[in-house]
């Protein structure tokens, strides 16, 4: 079953938003329009996205910009790729924007080609991002199952220590090393040392 792909698109001028949402549903493309920042979140609460989406953001609205939120969503952790739209654009705005990680900063009128490639686009980067999420969420999850000293044997691998060092620092024998260590490997499902040390990067554990 293919995942739902949203486009969120957040302007204050309601004529826009009508226009890009008959256009996204034209090519079926589920759409959620919203003349504020704050009705957004507010719906992002109640019902985050089940697949891959994207944000179509204009920059120039009463109160917070488009540029501030878009700051603002990163610090909390929101990481829609996000299209600028504005009818006053300059190209110090336009790097600005894409300073924040837009991946697309597109002047009103715009085409609707335009449109529809950055959200293709956008929606391609999600999709990526949120497998990536999901693999790094498993890796966690198998480092999790291993136990204190499975997590210590392991940490003293990816320190270089060989088993002995790793044994006298524990205060354990080296036969449990060894045991520790292809128990954390089969759990790890490490195929190899350099593979574990990998997914430990992965992980940040250090």
């Amino acid at each position: 079953m293919a995942e739902l792909e949203t486009v969120y698109v957040i302007d204050d001028d309601a004529s826009v938003r009508a226009a890009i949402e008959d256009l996204l549903l034209s090519v079926g493309l589920a759409v959620s329009a919203f003349g504020a920042t704050r009705d957004f979140l507010a719906h992002l609460e109640l019902s985050p996205p089940e697949g891959p989406a994207c944000l179509v953001l204009d920059i120039r609205m009463p109160g917070q910009s488009g540029m501030e939120f878009r700051r603002q969503m990163l610090e909390q952790g929101l990481r829609f790729p996000t299209i600028f739209i504005t009818g006053h654009g300059d190209i110090p705005m336009s790097v600005e924007a894409m300073k924040t990680g837009a991946i697309e900063f597109l002047t009103k009128p715009f085409r609707d080609q335009h449109l529809l490639d950055a959200i293709q686009q956008g929606i391609a980067l999600d999709r990526q991002r949120r497998a990536q999420d999901a693999q790094l969420q498993e890796l966690r999850q198998r480092w999790e199952s291993l136990s204190g000293g499975e997590q210590a044997v392991v940490t003293g691998v990816v320190r270089g220590l060989l088993n002995k060092q790793i044994a006298a620092e524990l205060e354990v024998s080296e036969i449990t090393v060894k045991v520790r260590r292809a128990q954390a490997m089969r759990k790890m499902q490490a195929g190899s040392l350099a593979e574990l040390v990998r997914v430990l990067e992965r992980l940040d554990i250090r």
